[in-house]
């Protein structure tokens, strides 16, 4: 009998179908809901050029991470899952560890309140205990432990701004949007939108505990959102930052500095769509992740309504109206972008996507339109080439992330 791996092998030589793959899929939902799919792929015919199909099924629902699911941070290795919950006009939002199961079920462990508006997570630290949390109405940046019953508080710290910024609607207080590692695990990476500044801070890996560098700042009015850094065939480190409020992608090379400090030399801007085009002026640029082979970056644009597509209804003849994902490759000797693909996201509003570890799918949160896409991506030439299946989430969603 053969195993899996020698049944695709064989059948792909025999021009056959591979056998289908199944995965867990989360997603998160401004309805409060905490949605667990399976996503079962099917290898597509040999002369496919959108790639397989996806059967979607909703396997749970979880309501314990309300009533505004914000963003999901998977411990793969540990099999916990925690969740932010926005808590719109609340004083405090909150944080929540899952265990996961082989068949969806989500068992919450603990809740805690977190400052207001919590939007991203990172785990960070010695072995990986400590989670980073970004608070985006709260102007506030927090730690926890990462043990799933305790979510103890490690460091908090609360930022104002003497007066408003060059978009004083926006930019009335500090808005940290992200908190990421830097490729080394030894600083935080935190865009403040509202402060127009990239706020480092070097971690003490044992301690937990987290101290302010040098910033990155940015112009005055663009609004840092979102950042993701690309390793270069010979260990350079660049880093591509989304501004919302500008609606760009900014390069910089990274260096290291002898004083545990980092330095920035912007070697890249362009309109989210790139270089020379023009970019509806209600759009605005959202997520940026980097592929996994570290050739592309990615990145979606919010109602900039580029493209109408089929609806996913066969039974529907009207045409969805869809905002973009851009993808760019890197120039590893001097990290340059150059554009590669203007693709629709299937639905408006694409806050936030994921990109599995085979670089062969995305799972993309439609805000505006309540729908979770997922689309097939050729790993050699970096292009989005079909959609692979969608399905309808109550309310807005927020984040999809890969069981993986």
């Amino acid at each position: 009998m053969l195993s899996l791996a020698r049944a695709g092998t064989a059948a792909l030589a025999l021009g056959l179908a591979q056998p289908a793959a199944a995965v867990l899929v989360y997603v998160t939902s401004y309805s409060g809901t905490l949605t667990s799919l399976n996503l079962t792929l099917a290898a597509a015919e040999a002369n496919s050029t959108t790639g397989p199909k996806a059967s979607i099924q909703q396997l749970a629902v979880n309501k314990g991470c309300a009533p505004q699911a914000s963003w999901l941070t998977l411990d793969k290795p540990n099999g916990i899952l925690y969740c932010l919950d926005e808590s719109f006009g609340n004083p405090n939002g909150s944080l929540s560890s899952y265990k996961t199961s082989w068949n969806g079920t989500l068992t919450q462990l603990k809740r805690v309140e977190t400052p207001a508006g919590p939007v991203y997570a990172t785990i960070y630290g010695e072995g990986g205990k400590g989670l980073a949390v970004a608070e985006y109405q709260g102007a506030s940046f927090s730690s926890y432990l990462k043990d799933p019953e305790s979510l103890a508080v490690v460091e908090q710290v609360t930022w104002t701004l003497p007066h408003p910024g060059a978009n004083a609607t926006r930019q009335d207080t500090p808005h940290p949007h992200e908190v990421i590692l830097d490729p080394t695990g030894k600083f935080f990476l935190v865009p403040d939108l509202g402060s127009d500044l990239v706020r480092v801070f070097l971690i003490n890996q044992t301690s937990l505990t987290w101290a302010p560098v040098d910033p990155l700042v940015t112009p005055p009015g663009t609004g840092p959102r979102h950042a993701s850094f690309v390793i270069g065939d010979k260990n350079q480190t660049y880093m591509y930052l989304t501004s919302e409020l500008a609606n760009t992608v900014t390069g910089y090379e990274v260096t290291y500095n002898a004083n545990n400090t980092l330095s920035f030399k912007q070697i890249y801007e362009a309109p989210s769509h790139g270089a020379g085009t023009v970019v509806p002026a209600a759009a605005t640029v959202a997520e940026v992740v980097t592929s996994p082979d570290h050739r592309f970056v990615i990145v979606t644009t919010r109602s900039d309504s580029t493209f109408n597509i089929t609806n996913f209804d066969p039974k529907n003849s009207t045409q969805l109206v869809s905002d973009s994902i851009t993808t760019f490759s890197v120039d590893h000797s001097n990290g340059n972008l150059t554009l590669v693909q203007l693709f629709p996201s299937g639905g408006q509003i694409p806050r936030q996507f994921s990109i599995n570890k085979a670089g062969t799918l995305l799972g993309v949160g439609q805000q505006g339109s309540g729908r979770a896409v997922f689309i097939n991506r050729d790993v050699q030439s970096g292009k989005l080439t079909g959609f692979a299946g969608e399905i309808d989430i109550a309310g807005q969603v927020t984040s999809v992330v890969f069981d993986e």
